[in-house]
């Protein structure tokens, strides 16, 4: 399964009002593990950057003029999104400013969500967590994903970072919780913990298989089930054995 978390920074927040897009940020994930490949790229939008974005993501007009322009990297970064599953926060807000893009080109390529599935982490994270903040802020609190390096907004940056909250944020339980007091409600695991990347050329883990006497132990755990539940047991419901 191939996915890619993107996110962009923008000349402003409305697309109807002709805003563009600046940056293009994007990691990739196979089979729910950080590949280091990635895709970034800032763009010239050919006009003016409002000043309120600026103080958002530190993104001059004097640093964008010598970049090149979108029609320039469309091709390429169509290619690199094509026929992933899209993570985005607030999905709407980039797919929109991306199909615009797409649009003015008018150069036959397909809009961003005829070419990928797109999954909203904001949408998800409402339902997993209703009632609560759900910036990517708050969420790298609550999942204690780190992001003291976000002093600006950044579209890469922002892109590795939802990658780790999307990954802790669907990846259920990361600690097994051996009292009350051990585990956290949040659901981002035990205090200190903090979620880590590992690196993707990192060895595939042993399979150790389970000796004899231990095998001998588990049947007669599940004869003792057995005994005590009427015969019932979930464990061979569900795994035959």
């Amino acid at each position: 399964m191939r996915q890619i978390v993107l996110d962009t920074e923008t000349t402003g927040l409305e697309v109807s009002q002709g805003h563009r897009i600046i940056e293009i940020g994007c990691v990739e994930l196979v089979n729910r593990r950080l590949t280091g490949k990635h895709y970034h790229q800032y763009i010239n939008p050919e006009r003016e950057v409002d000043q309120g974005a600026i103080e958002v993501h530190g993104i001059t007009n004097e640093f964008l003029a010598d970049k090149p322009r979108f029609a320039q990297i469309a091709a390429d970064f169509v290619d690199f999104v094509a026929g992933a599953e899209l993570v985005i926060h607030n999905a709407p807000f980039d797919v929109g400013f991306l199909n615009a893009e797409l649009q003015r080109l008018d150069a036959g390529l397909p809009m961003v969500d005829q070419s990928c599935t797109i999954i909203d982490s904001l949408t998800m994270a409402r339902a997993k967590h209703p009632g609560q903040r759900n910036t990517l802020d708050a969420l790298c609190q609550r999942y204690m994903v780190d992001n003291s390096q976000r002093d600006l907004h950044g579209a890469l940056l922002d892109a590795e970072i939802l990658a780790d909250v999307y990954l802790a944020m669907t990846g259920g339980q990361t600690t097994f919780a051996l009292s009350d007091h051990d585990s956290d409600s949040s659901g981002g695991g035990s205090a200190g913990e903090r979620i880590r990347r590992l690196p993707a050329d990192r060895a595939p883990l042993p399979v150790i298989q389970p000796s004899e006497a231990e095998l001998a132990a588990h049947e007669a755990q599940l004869e003792e089930i057995a005994a005590s539940s009427g015969g019932t047991v979930l464990w061979r419901e569900l795994y035959g054995a």
